[in-house]
């Protein structure tokens, strides 16, 4: 992967061109220290001026404001900072509809908040300003000595980021929170960015561009350049890094690493300054010293799925290969592809205006679907593929036929912050995370008949979530389960067809990053140094035994630092790391009992068992066969796991009364669902023993209400009795309230009854 770039076919400016904005994808606005505002096209290169600004105003920056807090286009707005300290604001058609006076220095940043909602303003004289987006100041957040060289907005508009010399700092935006602030380069810090993953971007004098999380760990530090850094930027997507000084243009992965490095040896462009990415993420504009316009464009983006490569040669022009046949396509399209993806033997692209579909059989004739623009998102599934453009959600299927529009309350106002880590398309269900509370996942069923377009499940999480995956694969007789990780790095797991009332299990920590198998339960997730694959985490979620008996780990110091994960296919791993690519492949024969299990064959998944006779593969059919209520065999294989206390119970389960409501509830207990285990009981009618189980799970109130409605003195003596050998064995006096008002004997208990 790397850009293909072009000069401008004129210069404009004598000196350097400072400022530069992308208006739509195709269309760039620039101006410096002449007073010209021009707009060029991405395509031909050609300049046409504009507007004049006024003599007396220098530009020092400059930004336009995209997309208003609705999601809708609302491009013609923008802001241009000047060396006195004054912004203005105008229209599309160039006419200043406000121009105000913000600082006693020059203004160094200007830029609009990511939800559109306001912009704000860093100077010379140490101060940063929040402003309305009619320029009506709100708030003055900070007042420091020294000046500020550049500050932007975090992506979700409630913090920002600007260098001071050789420091940097993060001021939330929340009542009385701290500024984190560190060292971060030895010279003077001339720019920063702010991805969508919550990575900075930081570079300077010192000739280095690193890499930092929020709380100021370093990711990433460049070898040392022999000119200073000039520029920065992440895409839009967060997914790519444009780094530019002198001569030079770098394409980078987020954390760091070259993919590219552009020099400029026939013509001289001097340093690249005010780069800057278009909304689709697929383009970049810079000034440089000199006064050209430098435009580049990616190309050589290549993905591998099993048999298949796909390679973008143009920017209209893909190669579709098949690897086992040796055999290529040329896709040629009328308009820019923008997004593309490939897997399941769909390719889909994303032009201008169209989404075409190429089925691995069927290249030559593509199913195309009109009129999507501004295509952001592409996710495939085994049945549908996801689209997110910048209106709304569609899923639709491989035929072409719209499948889904799924909308939540605000998602037409969230929908422009959607990034491919909070949003997840699995077998039949889609997870959105809420972009205004991070703590909350939006699930969807697909089924047909299902009534899921307007009324999601919710799930909950107690603190907030960075990353969530929907299970790829699932059938008849096995649940699909969603795994998130939140701030604290801890991995969770819920049954997605469990809900609305979703039981959510803890099966990690330290995770960060993961993702499940395309055509199994097999998730895999990352650590710092090491790796660690969970054979069957929604099955064994529920005892913290059967989780550390199916889970293995790896080192991955051998790979480097800053390693990612690039695929999950079948029984092979792909991680990423500095550019370099390492597939591992796990034990074969776990991803065959999956399927074995999936199919409903259980003596082949006991001959496999048999046959490899793997502790952690025994426990993984153990955990599986136990969920579905194969006693026999998740007694055999828990013996072989050697689970003593696993086998004495089932075998307590084998001697109850074969499919006896007492037996279910059993089982259900053992596979961790106490809530289905009484009311299975209750069901049935199955009232003291009910109470009992309610007892030995020591959920004493419920006991005691389930005593209650049966007007059963005996039951109430027995629950009574139970209860102070309890306390007396902890040496407590009794704490909760309906047992308190019980010490009064069976007749307080008759009035309770009488009176419930």
């Amino acid at each position: 992967m790397k850009f293909k770039t072009y000069l401008s076919k004129e210069i404009k400016y004598k000196g350097t061109l400072s400022c530069i904005g992308w208006v739509s994808n195709e269309e760039v606005y620039s101006t410096t220290d002449d007073h010209q505002l021009y707009k060029w096209s991405a395509s031909t290169r050609d300049a046409v001026q504009v507007a004049k600004l006024p003599d007396d105003f220098l530009p020092s920056d400059l930004h336009w404001l995209l997309r208003t807090a609705g999601g809708v286009k609302g491009n013609e707005t923008l802001l241009i900072g000047s060396t006195d300290g004054r912004f203005i604001i105008l229209n599309k058609s160039a006419r200043v509809e406000r121009s105000v006076s913000a600082h006693s220095g020059g203004i160094t940043s200007c830029r609009w908040s990511p939800d559109g909602a306001g912009l704000l303003t860093a100077g010379e004289d140490g101060v940063i300003k929040i402003w309305s987006r009619s320029g009506m100041l709100r708030s003055t957040v900070l007042q420091n000595e020294g000046p500020i060289r550049c500050a932007r907005w975090a992506p979700n508009s409630q913090a920002i980021v600007y260098c001071q010399g050789g420091a940097i700092s993060v001021k939330a935006l929340a009542a009385n929170s701290k500024v984190v602030k560190w060292k971060a380069h030895e010279g003077v810090i001339y720019c920063l960015s702010y991805g969508s993953n919550e990575l900075i971007a930081s570079a300077g004098e010192d000739c280095r561009y690193k890499i930092w999380d929020a709380q100021g760990t370093n990711i990433f530090t460049s070898t040392q350049e022999d000119f200073a850094i000039t520029s920065v930027e992440y895409n839009p997507d967060g997914d790519l890094l444009a780094v530019g000084g002198f001569n030079m243009l770098k394409l980078c992965h987020p954390t760091g690493w070259n993919y590219s490095n552009t020099r400029f040896i026939d013509e001289s462009v001097g340093s690249i300054f005010s780069l800057t990415w278009s909304t689709d993420g697929t383009q970049v504009a810079a000034g440089s010293g000199v006064g050209h316009l430098v435009l580049g464009h990616i190309i050589e983006r290549e993905a591998i799925c099993k048999n298949l490569k796909a390679t973008v040669k143009s920017r209209k022009t893909m190669i579709l290969e098949d690897i086992l046949t040796r055999t290529s396509d040329t896709l040629d399209f009328s308009e820019r592809i923008i997004k593309w993806e490939l897997g399941y033997g769909y390719l889909v692209v994303a032009t201008i205006g169209q989404i075409q579909i190429f089925a691995e059989k069927y290249v030559n004739t593509p199913i195309i679907i009109d009129g999507k623009q501004d295509v952001r998102i592409i996710i495939l599934g085994k049945k549908y593929f996801l689209v997110v453009d910048a209106a709304s959600i569609w899923i639709y299927s491989y035929t072409g036929r719209l499948h889904l529009n799924p909308r939540f309350a605000g998602s037409q106002a969230q929908v422009p912050l959607l990034t491919k880590s909070c949003i997840s398309l699995g077998l039949d269900y889609l997870a959105v995370r809420d972009s205004s509370d991070h703590a909350i996942i939006h699930v969807f069923d697909l089924l047909p008949g299902a009534t899921r377009q307007d009324e999601p499940h919710v799930i909950k999480s107690k603190t907030a979530i960075t990353e969530l995956s929907v299970s790829r694969a699932g059938g008849s007789n096995e649940d699909q389960y969603l795994c998130y990780i939140d701030a604290n790095r801890d991995l969770y797991i819920v049954a997605i067809s469990s809900g609305p009332d979703f039981i959510v299990n803890k099966i990690g920590t330290q995770v960060i990053s993961g993702m499940w198998c395309s055509n199994s339960n097999i998730f895999v997730g990352l650590h710092d140094a090491c790796y660690s694959v969970w054979y069957c985490p929604g099955e064994a979620s529920v005892d913290p035994t059967l989780i550390a008996l199916t889970t293995v780990t790896y080192d991955t110091s051998e790979f480097g630092k800053n390693v990612t994960i690039e695929s999950f296919e079948g029984s092979y791993i792909t991680f990423r790391s500095s550019g370099a690519a390492f597939t591992i492949a796990i034990k074969p024969y776990f991803e065959a009992l999956h399927r074995f299990v999936n199919d409903g064959m259980w003596k082949k998944s006991l001959q496999i068992c048999r046959a490899f006779n793997h502790p952690v593969l025994w426990a993984t059919l153990a955990a599986i066969a136990s969920r579905q209520n194969e006693i026999e065999i998740s007694e055999e294989a828990y013996s072989a796991a050697i689970q003593i206390d696993k086998v004495n119970y089932l075998q307590h389960i084998k001697a109850l009364p074969k499919a006896s409501p007492e037996q279910m509830a059993e089982n259900s207990l053992m596979n961790g669902r106490t809530t289905e285990a009484e009311v299975i009981l209750m069901n049935n009618r199955r009232i003291k023993e009910a109470v009992e189980f309610c007892i030995r799970m020591h959920r004493w109130e419920k006991a005691l209400e389930i005593a209650q409605k049966s007007s059963d003195n005996e039951l109430f003596e027995f629950v009574q009795n139970e209860r102070r050998k309890y306390c007396a064995a902890l040496s407590k006096e009794e704490w909760i309230p309906g047992f308190q008002t019980l010490n009064g004997g069976i007749s307080s208990l008759a009035i309770q009854t009488d009176n419930f």
